[in-house]
């Protein structure tokens, strides 16, 4: 049986994979604006396939993961050793204005260096730059843990290793995170940083619960020992990215100039200053908190190293969850939103958290305060790396990271009032700041607007 013939037009339409009466419908159309529907309509299904939007790691390859994983070990070693010399040190001080001068410590370089680092980061490859910082941060660690098993480490020590360790941390918005956007691209930013905040708060997790653990069992000296190995899987994970610097490394100039010009470009950009001026509120009257969050523990909640451990890990059980679902359900539309949506929520827990008198409602309080602090944490980083053009976005980055070490101005806050009202009262006292701070600060932050608005 001979099958009927076929009209040339329908043949051909056929053979490209397009149905047959929109072929014919555009090939008629008077109406040029009618092609593009139809076209969309034709060839939509093959421009994503079936399931690409439920594949959220899709596109990033090994480098990114190598560069999540030097985050997630480097973060890790942050918070389980902040956990044990806010232990230590409470211990041996009985001062919580001390404590809080620890984390006060770690943040100290932001603001002294950030911007300089920024300008620094661009004059080398950052594969290297990333690879000298955690060298340095791992000799740190070193010392402590042989100090440590010798009986004669001391409380200026662990302040030392404070100072020292956050300047590593001041480098890893210009160098690693930086890094990571040029490996993925500007489009997948966001998820990039939802994934990377995922891997920061997971590590607020492990790292408290695990050095309190090692505080208890082994005491000090393994909790340094610890951080020591996982820098050196993060030194050999940094070596074996394979992706370099998408703008050459600036030749000449000054870095002064280059930072000038960098506040220059924020002035000009009003959504810049809004993220700007909402990250310096939150690390002053909002996240400060934290350092009170051991001693709360011990003094209010009746918790021995291991239960401070674990209730300083709560907060980043919260803040993992909700990363995780900002890196599956947020679009670049509502960035802005989260931004602030975060901040406001955190401000708030914060406060009932500290009016909680049990430690599993304290627990969940802390669970919740992470939901918010991950929106806030996801998006900062993300919105100046959005609105920040590429040649300038490891500038930018550092004038973010100097807004963040704004931080010790809120630390010496929290830790002189505490000494005064106690650390419950002055918890609640910086939360009530924040959000009287956000209320004053509302004409700059509400010029965010949508990421997505001209960026």
């Amino acid at each position: 049986m001979i099958a009927a013939r076929q009209p040339v037009g329908r043949r051909r339409a056929q053979g490209r994979g397009l149905p047959c009466a929109r072929f014919r419908r555009q090939d008629r159309a008077p109406n040029p604006q009618a092609r593009p529907r139809i076209v969309l309509s034709s060839i939509q299904p093959r421009a994503a396939p079936a399931g690409a939007a439920a594949r959220p790691f899709a596109g990033f390859g090994s480098d990114f993961w190598r560069l999540l994983y030097v985050g997630l070990s480097v973060f890790t070693v942050r918070w389980g050793e902040t956990l044990a010399s806010a232990v230590f040190v409470f211990q041996r001080t009985h001062s919580p204005f001390l404590v809080a001068m620890m984390t006060m410590l770690r943040l100290l370089p932001m603001g002294l260096f950030g911007a300089f680092l920024g300008a620094w980061a661009e004059r080398f490859e950052r594969r290297s730059a990333l690879a000298l910082t955690i060298l340095v941060m791992a000799a740190g660690s070193a010392t402590l843990a042989i100090l440590a098993f010798a009986g004669r480490l001391d409380v200026w020590e662990i302040a030392a290793l404070s100072f020292v360790n956050g300047a590593g941390w001041a480098a890893d918005n210009p160098v690693r995170r930086v890094a990571m956007g040029e490996v993925v691209g500007a489009e997948r930013m966001g998820r990039a940083m939802s994934f990377d905040v995922a891997a920061s708060t997971g590590s607020r997790m492990l790292g408290p619960a695990i050095g309190g653990a090692l505080l208890a069992s082994g005491g000090i000296g393994a909790v340094f020992t610890l951080s020591v190995i996982l820098y050196a899987t993060a030194l050999a994970a940094t070596l074996l990215v394979r992706t370099r610097n998408a703008h050459a490394p600036v030749a000449g100039g000054s870095v002064l100039a280059g930072i000038a010009e960098g506040l220059a470009f924020v002035r000009r950009d009003p959504r810049l200053r809004g993220v700007l001026t909402v990250t310096v509120i939150y690390n002053i009257f909002a996240w400060p908190f934290t350092s009170m969050v051991p001693v709360i523990a011990e003094t209010n909640l009746h918790l021995g190293s291991a239960g401070t451990g674990v209730l300083a890990s709560m907060d980043g059980v919260g803040a993992f969850i909700g990363a995780s679902l900002l890196a599956a359900l947020v679009t670049r539309r509502y960035f802005a939103a989260a931004y602030m949506g975060g901040v406001m929520s955190y401000s708030v827990l914060l406060i009932v958290f500290a009016l909680l008198p049990d430690p599993w409602l304290a627990g969940g309080a802390l669970i919740a305060t992470g939901l918010g602090g991950a929106g806030f944490s996801v998006m900062q980083a993300t919105l100046v790396y959005l609105f920040a053009p590429p040649e300038m976005r490891s500038r930018l980055l550092g004038v973010l990271s100097v807004c963040i070490g704004v931080g010790p101005v809120g630390f010496l806050i929290i830790g002189t009032t505490a000494n005064a009202i106690g650390a419950r009262g002055a918890t609640i006292a910086t939360g009530l700041e924040a959000l009287a701070a956000l209320a004053l600060a509302s004409p700059w932050w509400r010029r965010i607007g949508r990421a997505g608005d001209g960026g």
